[in-house]
């Protein structure tokens, strides 16, 4: 039963779906899903065409808006939106260290998380637009990983669509995961030596503080070890438009004096806390290599084997001269299922994903070749999450995807620079732009 209520200015809906959790079974076993429908208020008895948001992640519920913030005030203007919860997060049927348990141990957690990639979510899509269009196609907007899904969807169900939009979201086609994060870490780089370029204080703040992690076992509130490397991958934080800020922020609050000494603030560690727990989502540290898999060959910790050939990210190393210490970005690692209580009990099934050598194809590169359907696509100028060369090689490759490549947003456009780049990419898939 859907349930109806009001926020300034719009109509929210509830709604909840029943979907096979392998579609090759499809009366088999079954998961739920949530969405949310908004509507305009003045709106809200009207027939309007219909458009699905697909989050970034892998791992993340759709975005919990309040009223018309962001992009959806301007999709209001023309969609009925609705605001899907890919499955495994938010109000869907979860995946997590509490509920996997249930699916046995380790092998058995790890074959059910292989129906959790963007061919399953695609195929979630249809099944969901069927009863919530009447069969009517709808337009996609795909933000990072969604559009990740999005090239899957033009792929396998383009009969679906009227258009697409993605933003900062164009997947190689063709790339292994090696592939991916050994084109990442100079961009991770760069990303780091312009935030010290920003704030040179931060040079000597960061390596106080890796200094501090090698030399002393710290334990955060929530239970996560905070090591160097865990530290550095606080870098993630730069790929945004207001990251290097936030960085800079949580470096210079993070050392107080006390009676025992010098040591790490309350403050400092309930926010780093925070922003390296997995805890509210799982599965984009489970499989956040997985969506890269299309071929035999396992990822097999690729992020951990390919930084291994860049040794100016080594911690230590870097202690020992006195060079800047090097952030990382996006990157998921096997010591982050030690250090982190969210992780830990699910390491095991982590290990199996990573040594997996049956992964599918995920992209028909023919079919984008005669691909119909209106495509725009955001690519971000140095995007410090997907590599903005893969990107621009995947719009040659999908027919009639018009791309707008600019510097004035970083990874999170969509929601920095909100109706605007909506705007500019609904236009392009018009041919009014």
């Amino acid at each position: 039963m859907s349930v109806s209520y009001r926020q300034p200015g719009v109509v929210l809906t509830d709604r909840r779906f029943t979907v096979p959790l392998d579609h090759a079974h499809p009366t088999g076993e079954t998961i739920e899903l949530f969405a949310r429908e908004v509507v305009a208020g003045d709106k809200a008895h009207q027939d309007l065409p219909w458009l699905v948001y697909l989050q970034g992640g892998p791992g993340f519920g759709a975005n919990r808006f309040v009223g018309k913030s962001a992009w959806l005030g301007r999709a209001l203007k023309e969609f009925r939106v609705l605001l899907l919860d890919q499955r495994g997060t938010g109000h869907s049927t979860p995946a997590n260290r509490q509920t996997l348990p249930l699916r046995g141990g380790p092998a058995e957690q790890a074959d059910y998380l292989t129906h959790f990639r963007s061919d399953a979510i695609v195929r979630d899509c249809e099944l969901i637009r069927r009863e919530v269009t009447g069969g009517a196609p709808w337009t996609v907007l795909g933000q990072s990983f969604g559009g990740f899904c999005t090239v899957n969807y033009l792929s396998t169900a383009p009969e679906g669509l009227t258009a697409a939009v993605i933003t900062g979201g164009l997947p190689s086609l063709d790339a292994h995961a090696d592939d991916v994060y050994r084109a990442a870490y100079p961009r991770v780089e760069r990303k780091v030596a312009a935030h010290y370029a920003r704030y040179p204080q931060d040079v000597e703040r960061a390596r106080r503080m890796a200094d501090h992690l090698l030399a002393h076992d710290v334990v955060l509130p929530n239970g996560y070890r905070l090591t160097a490397e865990a530290f550095q991958s606080l870098g993630i934080l730069l790929g945004g438009s207001e990251g290097s800020h936030r960085l800079h922020y949580l470096l210079e609050d993070a050392f107080v004096r006390t009676p025992g000494g010098t040591a790490l603030s309350d403050a400092f560690q309930e926010e780093v806390q925070g922003l390296l727990s997995y805890a509210g989502h799982p599965l984009y540290a489970l499989v956040h290599e997985a969506i890269y898999g299309q071929d035999t060959r396992p990822t097999a910790w690729a992020a951990e084997r390919v930084r291994a050939e860049f040794p100016q990210f080594d911690a230590a190393k870097t202690l020992a001269g006195d060079g800047p210490l090097l952030f990382t970005g996006e990157t998921i690692h096997p010591w982050m299922f030690d250090c982190d209580p969210a992780l830990r009990p699910l390491r095991e099934t982590a290990e199996i994903l990573a040594a997996r050598t049956d992964w599918t194809p995920l992209y028909d590169p023919a079919r984008l070749a005669v691909n119909e359907v209106p495509v725009a696509a955001a690519v971000y100028h140095d995007d410090m999450y997907v590599d903005t060369a893969h990107s621009l090689a995947t719009a040659r490759a999908i027919r009639g995807l018009r791309t707008w490549v600019t510097d004035e947003f970083e990874h999170d456009g969509v929601r920095a620079g909100g109706p605007r780049v909506l705007d500019r990419l609904l236009a392009l898939t018009r041919d009014e732009a």
